[in-house]
C-alpha cells in the first residue's frame, strides 16, 4: 500500500468520534461565544477560548487515544501483515493527537489575532505558551493510550480518561496543596497555580506524559495479547 493511500485508510479506521470532535467542541465554544451579547462578553469570549484548548482539547485527545484498542474488526489480520500492529496503533494515536493539535493551534491563532492572548496573565507568549494545550494534551492523549493497552478495551480506558479529568476539574483546591500535584495539575493556565510554577508544571506533564506514552507503546508491542482481547 503506497504511503498517501496508507494514511487514508488510517484516517478512516481512526474513528469518527476522534476526528469530529475537535472541531465540533470549537465549533460549539464559537457559537457559545458569538451568542453571548452581554456586558463583558469579551472577557467570557476570551475565558472559553482559553478554556477550549486547555480542558476541552486534552479530554478529546485523552478519548480518542483510549478508543483506539479494542475496536478493530479485523484485528486477527494484523498478525498475518508484514507491519506491526503497534505501527499502525501509533499512526491513528498520531492522526487522532495531530488532529486535534491542529484545531487547538487556530483557536490559539484566533486569540493571537484578536489580541487576547496577550491579555491573559498566564498566556506566557506565543511560543512557550503553545504549552497551554500542549502539554495537557499530550499527558492525557499518553494516559489514555496506556489505559487502551492495559484495558484492551475503549470503554474502560476513555472512562478512566474521563475521570482523570473530571477530578482534576472538581478537587482544583487539592491539587495546589502540594508540590508534586501541583506539577502535575493539567489546567494551572486557566484555573491558577502558585505563581513560579506554570512552567514546571507544563514541563512535568510533558516529561511524565512522554514516559506514559512510552510505557504504552512497550505494551502494545504484544499484538497476540491485543488482537486476543478484540477478536473476543
Amino acid at each position: 500500500m503506497k504511503p498517501l493511500s496508507l494514511w487514508r485508510h488510517e484516517v478512516r479506521r481512526t474513528g469518527r468520534a476522534a476526528l469530529l470532535a475537535p472541531p465540533l467542541v470549537a465549533g460549539l465554544v464559537v457559537a457559545v461565544t458569538l451568542a453571548n451579547g452581554t456586558a463583558g462578553a469579551e472577557s467570557e469570549a476570551m475565558r472559553n477560548l482559553f478554556n477550549s484548548v486547555e480542558m476541552a482539547m486534552p479530554l478529546v485527545a485523552g478519548i480518542g487515544a483510549a478508543s483506539l484498542i479494542g475496536r478493530d474488526p479485523a484485528a486477527e489480520l494484523h498478525l498475518t501483515l508484514p507491519t506491526p500492529y503497534r505501527a499502525t496503533l501509533v499512526r491513528r494515536l498520531a492522526i487522532a493527537v495531530g488532529w486535534t493539535a491542529l484545531v487547538a493551534v487556530l483557536i490559539v491563532a484566533v486569540l493571537v489575532v484578536t489580541g487576547w492572548w496577550a491579555r491573559w496573565p498566564e498566556a506566557h507568549g506565543a511560543f512557550v505558551g503553545q504549552l497551554v494545550w500542549l502539554a495537557p494534551t499530550l499527558w492525557l492523549a499518553a494516559a489514555g493510550f496506556l489505559a487502551g493497552a492495559v484495558f484492551r478495551g475503549p470503554a474502560p480506558a476513555s472512562g478512566l480518561v474521563a475521570v482523570l479529568w473530571i477530578l482534576q476539574q472538581l478537587f482544583a483546591g487539592g491539587w495546589q496543596e502540594h508540590q508534586w500535584s501541583r506539577l502535575l495539575y493539567l489546567f494551572a493556565t486557566t484555573r491558577g497555580t502558585v505563581p513560579g510554577d506554570w512552567l514546571a508544571n507544563r514541563l512535568t506533564l510533558v516529561a511524565t506524559g512522554v514516559a506514559l506514552g512510552y510505557a504504552g507503546w512497550l505494551l502494545v508491542g504484544r499484538a497476540e495479547r491485543l488482537i486476543g482481547e478484540e477478536a473476543e
